[in-house]
């Protein structure tokens, strides 16, 4: 095992569909890390929010955050690489902004930071965000926001208003894109993914690719599953995402990463 990287999703993995920790993910990580293993979170939250995930299983490797925009060490408190989006990705939002946050049903906007969500046009999906995973966040004009803490933005509304944005980003070269949910469109900068910090944590610590396995269920998940040695979903995942997978394990809340390590 002591060979072995595995990167870990949270929502809908490593913790059940009610958000809890299933025991059985929790002692098999444990064991895993004993016998040498390297296990590591993978997740689109910021530092504070990941935070709580990371106390409860304590991870022996910086973890993946912001859905890939950086690589922080919660021990050392700082991060050992990041990639924040550049001018023409920032331009991008301030025209999807501009173009589409106007009126009842404009999109919704937040653009988060290491340790706080700036939301720049806020409704009740971005705040009801904010308020169920617990994250710090603050109403502000686009132009007060901090250039060096943009790491990922996300644009939430109605389908027929994402799918706007989406058509857009379709020819749009500045950001990578995905959906997290129905009602959610993150961007990144160009070339940032989950996958993109996973596998420069594995070349830090000397871990060759076929030996770096993630598991996740959603599409946020897509460039890391594509990008590692061993893909691996929880068994609710969409169709899409089981068929590039390697090995398909049970329901998150029976304990899907348990599974993994167990296989």
């Amino acid at each position: 095992m002591s060979q072995w990287l595995i990167a870990s999703d949270i929502d809908g993995t490593l913790n059940t569909k009610l958000r809890r920790l299933q025991p059985r993910n929790q002692y098999a990580i444990e064991r895993f890390m004993r016998c040498g293993g390297h296990f590591i979170l993978a997740s689109g939250r910021p530092v504070a929010s990941l935070e709580r995930a990371y106390r409860r299983v304590h991870p022996n490797e910086p973890c993946v955050v912001l859905n890939g925009a950086g690589l922080y060490d919660f021990e050392r408190r700082e991060f050992i690489w990041k990639q924040t989006m550049e001018q023409p990705a920032r331009a991008f939002v301030e025209r999807m902004l501009s173009t589409y946050g106007n009126g009842l049903n404009g999109v919704e906007i937040g653009i988060f930071g290491a340790e706080q969500v700036y939301l720049v046009r806020a409704g009740v999906l971005s705040v009801g965000q904010m308020v169920g995973d617990k994250t710090a966040y603050a109403i502000k004009p686009i132009d007060e926001v901090p250039e060096d803490d943009w790491f990922k933005v996300v644009f939430w509304g109605a389908p027929n208003v994402l799918s706007k944005i989406k058509e857009e980003a379709k020819t749009e070269e500045s950001g990578s894109f995905m959906a997290t949910s129905p009602v959610s469109f993150e961007m990144l900068n160009a070339g940032v993914h989950k996958g993109v910090a996973v596998m420069k944590l594995a070349e830090q610590i000397g871990i060759e690719k076929k030996r770096v396995a993630a598991i996740g269920d959603y599409y946020n998940d897509w460039d890391m599953l594509k990008t590692v040695g061993l893909p691996a979903c929880a068994g609710q995942a969409p169709q899409p995402i089981r068929e590039i997978c390697r090995y398909v394990a049970c329901h998150c809340n029976n304990g899907c990463v348990a599974d993994l390590i167990n296989r």
